[in-house]
């Protein structure tokens, strides 16, 4: 029978490939070819999920009460443990009954937050480079996308002074994040007391993505949206389980914050899902629990893999600086090449696999992203493939240092 006459919606038809799903894609096909892939591609952390959040998990299986549809605003349990996680770390008071909303990973909760609030239309502030779901959420909910282009020069923050008043006037939503996916990049105090004063200004609703809050390093502590006074008032936060805790399949995530704008996602999501499966919440709470013992260990293994592989690459022609959080670096092509032709050059010719930085936006152009979700050892290995096919880096170009966080 044809089917031509079943046609997708234009938000569907307008929005173009998914960068990972097109990298599954050519995993598979090198595979087939009997490539030994190294796969750097996406952030999905190597590991076990820390054996008392699985041993947390079996025990609530074993509880029938958890094996009806959950409540649609989350286990008050596990909403207690988030608004306490905030206490505990930034000093942010959150009443847990309306300012946390637990979240099927905060993918979800990014994207479902646009359609909660964009029109068709309306225009949404969004970096570029930046994590994916930042500007396709608003673009299948009919937003105008305006992007906010990051330069290396200004350490990949936003340039708020660039703005111009009549795209300010108009916009409706900024998204961010800092630490940054994919840049690496960290962002001062400073610069969340300018976005929150500029917010103010203009009536914006300001979105961070905080999820990568605990992969900090050397000390550096990031900051919370929420810990800027007046930042409650006019914005809201979203975290996840998946990156700390090994939890990426687990789909587990939270917003918190303004609690208006938690009500109309959450009437959203009432309409679309039935929310986390209780057990997975009890898990979640015990992650949260965790002593900073733990946290200190996945601290050191992703800044020894980062020291690791920043070396290699230095001795390879690139200049690195090193990164203050997340776990990733981003890595210029080499001269003449754009991402995406780096990217499939690795992949074809040492069997690593990178994303390339275009698929993070118009600003991710003639970088790639390498995610630090590899052993040193297999890392050597990595660098060991460059050199024996010749991959270098021929530039003269210095990436600047990142600036002083306070």
């Amino acid at each position: 029978m044809n089917l031509d006459w079943i046609i997708p919606a234009q938000r569907i038809q307008k929005l173009p490939a998914y960068p990972f799903a097109r990298l599954d894609e050519l995993k598979t096909k090198a595979r087939e070819q009997g490539l030994d892939l190294i796969d750097l591609g996406m952030g999905n952390p190597d590991g076990a999920t820390p054996q008392p959040v699985i041993d947390a998990a079996i025990e609530a299986l074993k509880n029938p009460h958890n094996h009806g549809y959950p409540p649609f605003e989350g286990t008050a349990n596990f909403r207690k443990a988030i608004t306490s996680w905030y206490h505990r770390r930034y000093g942010v008071n959150l009443d847990p009954d309306s300012e946390a909303l637990p979240l099927l990973g905060s993918k979800e909760g990014l994207g479902h937050l646009a359609l909660a609030y964009v029109n068709p239309g309306d225009v949404v502030l969004v970096p570029s480079p930046s994590y994916p779901v930042h500007f396709r959420g608003p673009l299948i909910a009919g937003g105008e996308i305006h992007n906010l282009i990051l330069k290396p020069e200004n350490d990949w923050l936003i340039d708020l002074s660039a703005i111009p008043d009549t795209v300010a006037e108009r916009a409706k939503i900024l998204y961010f994040n800092y630490p940054n996916n994919p840049t690496a990049a960290t962002a001062p105090r400073e610069f969340f007391e300018e976005i929150v004063a500029f917010a103010q200004k203009y009536q914006i609703l300001l979105v961070h993505d905080l999820c990568y809050a605990e992969l900090a390093f050397d000390g550096y502590q990031p900051t919370s949206l929420l810990e800027i006074p007046g930042a409650k008032d006019i914005g809201v936060e979203f975290h996840t389980m998946s990156k700390t805790y090994n939890m990426a399949g687990w789909r587990v995530g939270f917003v918190v914050g303004n609690r208006h704008v938690i009500q109309g996602l959450r009437t959203l999501k009432t309409n679309l899902d039935y929310g986390i499966f209780s057990a997975l919440q009890v898990a979640a709470q015990t992650a949260l629990q965790l002593p900073d013992s733990y946290l200190q260990q996945v601290q050191q293994r992703y800044s020894s893999r980062r020291d690791f592989l920043i070396q290699g690459l230095t001795d390879l022609g690139w200049n690195i600086p090193k990164t203050k959080a997340t776990m990733y670096l981003w890595v210029p092509s080499p001269e003449g090449m754009n991402s995406t032709d780096f990217a499939l050059q690795l992949l074809q010719q040492t069997g690593v696999v990178v994303t390339p930085g275009n698929a993070f936006g118009v600003g991710g152009e003639n970088y790639v992203r390498i995610s630090l979700i590899a052993d040193t050892q297999r890392l050597g290995e990595v660098l060991d493939r460059f050199k024996q096919v010749g991959i270098c880096y021929h530039s003269q170009t210095v990436i600047s240092s990142p600036k002083s966080n306070k």
